[in-house]
C-alpha cells in the first residue's frame, strides 16, 4: 500500500508574494508537486466541468468517435494512448478530450459536440471555453509567482515573450475503473512526466493520483496524493506539478 504525501498548500490570494514564492520554490524542490488554494475558480464553474465532463464520456463511442482526435483536438478512446511502453505495450486505459486554444486563427482546431450531440450537451461547449480562459488567468498568476521563486522579476516570463503566444490545452480525463484481467500491470496513465510549462490538475474527489519523487531509484516509491476540498475556505484545490 502507497504511502500519503503530504503536499505544501500554496494560496494564490496571499499579499505576501515573497513568502509565497519561497514556498512555491521548496514545493518545486521537495516533490514538484503542491495544492493550489484560493485560485479564483468559482466552485459552481469546476462542478459544472466535472459534470459536463461525465455527460461526455458516458455518450456511445460511436457517438464519441464523431469527434476523434485530429491536430491533438478531440477525443481519444481507451488505449490510444501511451505514455510508457516499457511498462504496458497496449495502452493505457483511459479516455481523453483535447480543446486547445481559444484564440482567433487557432480555435477552428478545435472539436466541439455535433448538432444530435449538442442536444444532449446544450451547455458543454459554454462550460469548457469560460473554464479554459479563467484556468489561463490562474496560470499566468502562478507564473509571475514562480519567476519570483527563481529570483527572478515578476514580469520576466512576459518579457522574453513566453507568454506571446502561449498554446493552453485543456484535457479532460476518464477513468473506468474496473478492467479486465491482463497479465501486464495496469496504471490509468502510465509513469510520466508532463511536457510545457506547468499542469494545473483538478480532481473530483476519486483516489488513484500518485508521484514519484525519485524517478531513478529502483524500485520506484510512488506516493498516493489525496483530494483535499475545503482546504484554506476554498471548496477545492487544485494540485500543480
Amino acid at each position: 500500500m502507497a504511502e500519503t504525501l503530504k503536499l505544501a498548500i500554496i494560496d494564490l490570494s496571499s499579499s505576501d508574494a515573497i513568502s509565497t514564492a519561497k514556498s512555491i520554490r521548496q514545493a518545486c524542490i521537495e516533490c514538484g508537486f503542491f495544492y493550489l488554494v484560493n485560485h479564483g475558480m468559482e466552485e459552481e464553474l469546476l462542478s459544472k466541468v466535472l459534470d459536463e465532463s461525465r455527460k461526455f464520456f458516458f455518450l456511445p463511442l460511436e457517438e464519441k468517435m464523431k469527434l476523434a482526435a485530429k491536430h491533438h483536438r478531440g477525443y481519444s478512446p481507451m488505449y490510444a494512448e501511451n505514455l510508457d511502453y516499457s511498462s504496458s505495450s497496449r495502452g493505457d486505459p483511459k479516455e481523453s478530450f483535447y480543446i486547445g486554444p481559444l484564440e482567433a486563427g487557432r480555435s477552428n482546431l478545435n472539436r466541439w459536440p455535433l448538432e444530435e450531440i449538442s442536444e444532449i450537451l446544450p451547455h458543454w461547449r459554454s462550460t469548457m471555453e469560460s473554464y479554459h480562459k479563467k484556468l489561463l488567468i490562474v496560470a499566468k498568476r502562478l507564473i509571475s509567482l514562480i519567476a519570483q521563486s527563481l529570483d527572478l522579476d515578476v514580469d520576466f516570463f512576459e518579457k522574453v515573450g513566453a507568454l506571446d503566444d502561449p498554446m493552453p490545452f485543456l484535457r479532460l480525463l476518464h477513468y473506468p475503473g474496473e478492467l479486465e484481467i491482463c497479465d501486464e500491470e495496469t496504471y490509468g496513465a502510465s509513469a510520466h512526466s508532463d511536457y510545457g510549462m506547468i499542469t494545473l490538475l483538478a480532481t473530483d474527489g476519486v483516489p488513484g493520483l500518485q508521484v514519484c519523487r525519485e524517478k531513478s531509484m529502483q524500485p520506484r516509491i510512488w506516493e498516493d496524493v489525496p483530494h483535499i476540498d475545503g482546504v484554506v475556505k476554498e471548496p477545492s484545490a487544485v494540485a500543480i506539478f
